[in-house]
């Protein structure tokens, strides 16, 4: 069954070269026009994957992804007109996979999807054993898709998992950004150093909500690692 995916941006020229590149790569798409429709869009049919633009008005894409994530971790590859690290960094943060600032590549969003929607339906870079991970109170399950700190479920986004994963396989070696990187995105696109982050900061935040404490540590000028991750007394 194809994959779905809602579009949604105010320009109407943007929607269509969006939607003809999807459709063409094998995809089924619904489109909104703003911020309201997308979510009445959203809770009619859920998506597989939203391609949400951050400049609308009324309620702009980052109010879309907020209202979204009060009830799914549905797949969000954010679109900007601006080149700002912080709309960025605060997109990811909200709970985004991803990040293009317009004017893009057509060829490039559709690489960037697949990327997404592959990770969230098998995963990459570590071997599929079929078994859950653990280390410390983190378990990782790659079947189910599913990971959870001291019994709590995490609501991670695809390319979270697929970070988790990767550091969880081997959790006391450390993993450079680029390393990371190539896991998650599979090295057939370029993303910066600062979106990896940004995904870190994020994980970082969901485990300590869970009651997590030492989960991934910085080694500066290296990359990262698993920590003890230990619940918080």
């Amino acid at each position: 069954m194809a994959p779905r995916i809602l579009v949604v941006d105010d320009d109407s020229h943007i929607r269509d070269v969006i939607c003809f590149a999807l459709e063409k790569a094998g995809m089924a798409t619904v489109v909104a026009r703003d911020g309201v429709q997308a979510l009445d869009a959203f809770r009619q049919s859920a998506a597989d994957l939203i391609v949400l633009d951050i400049g609308m008005p009324e309620m702009d894409g980052l109010e879309v992804c907020r209202q979204i994530r009060k009830s799914s971790e549905v797949p969000i590859l954010f679109l900007s007109a601006r080149d700002d690290e912080i709309d960025r960094i605060l997109g990811l943060e909200l709970g985004g996979d991803d990040y293009v600032t317009k004017p893009f590549s057509p060829r490039e969003l559709v690489a960037r999807v697949n990327v997404i929607l592959r990770r969230l339906r098998l995963g990459q870079g570590v071997k599929d054993t079929g078994q859950a991970l653990a280390w410390g109170a983190l378990s990782l399950d790659p079947v189910q898709h599913t990971a959870r700190f001291d019994g709590r479920e995490l609501p991670l986004t695809a390319i979270e998992f697929a970070i988790l994963r990767t550091l969880i396989a081997r959790p006391r070696q450390v993993f450079s950004r680029s390393h990371i990187l190539d896991q998650a995105y599979g090295g057939a696109i370029h993303v910066s150093d600062r979106t990896i982050d940004s995904h870190i900061r994020n994980i970082r935040s969901k485990i300590q909500k869970a009651g997590g404490d030492s989960v991934i540590e910085t080694v500066h000028g290296v990359g990262f690692r698993l920590g003890r991750c230990e619940a918080s007394p």
